[in-house]
């Protein structure tokens, strides 16, 4: 089982299934389901309930992190934060997505920095990488602030609701950290 992370504001800790409620209707959210690879619009009942026990099952396995994102304020879920490892070359994409309530407050960078110091410092990660639809720019400029570099744009590389959509990857290597790794607690 992966333990819980922490940030200034945030905790991010292994979803339950009390969570799938509040994960259909945040992920279920039109904007949000419109600019992610692979969730649903609308989002079916019932499947909060598979996906976090198929994430439970990936995090035993070692195949995929997925943290629900917490306020420790009020313990309110804002969203995902997941990392999904390709173990044989050492590496893992960076995915997530923060409810429409929550935009624009900092909470997907600030949870990414910390999934990327816990691939790096934890899994002992060599890359990590993350995937956007160009028409998100919010998405890519979590990227951006989290370190990564620019690695290019694949035109229509994805079908979303029968859309061919452009993606724009982002990607770091162990070594271009700072040195002061204090910049991602």
């Amino acid at each position: 089982m992966i333990r819980k992370l922490e940030t200034d504001r945030l905790l991010l800790r292994p979803f339950e299934l009390s969570d799938a409620n509040k994960v259909q209707l945040l992920a279920g959210d039109k904007e949000v389901a419109s600019t992610t690879l692979a969730i649903p619009h609308p989002y079916p009942d019932g499947a909060a309930d598979q996906w976090i026990e198929a994430a439970r099952q990936a995090a035993e396995n070692g195949d995929r992190y997925a943290f629900a994102v917490v306020r420790k304020e009020d313990e309110e879920l804002v969203g995902n934060m997941s990392i999904g490892i390709a173990r044989h070359h050492n590496r893992a994409e960076l995915a997530y997505w923060i409810g429409k309530p929550y935009w624009g407050q900092g909470y997907a960078t600030e949870a990414a920095r910390r999934m990327v110091q816990f691939g790096f410092e934890e899994l002992e990660l060599n890359r990590i990488h993350a995937a956007a639809m160009t028409k998100n720019p919010a998405s890519y400029k979590v990227m951006i602030n989290v370190g990564m570099k620019y690695e290019g744009t694949f035109p229509q590389h994805i079908m979303k609701w029968g859309q061919y959509e452009d993606l724009v990857f982002y990607g770091m290597i162990r070594t271009d950290l700072p040195k002061q790794m204090t910049f991602f607690i």
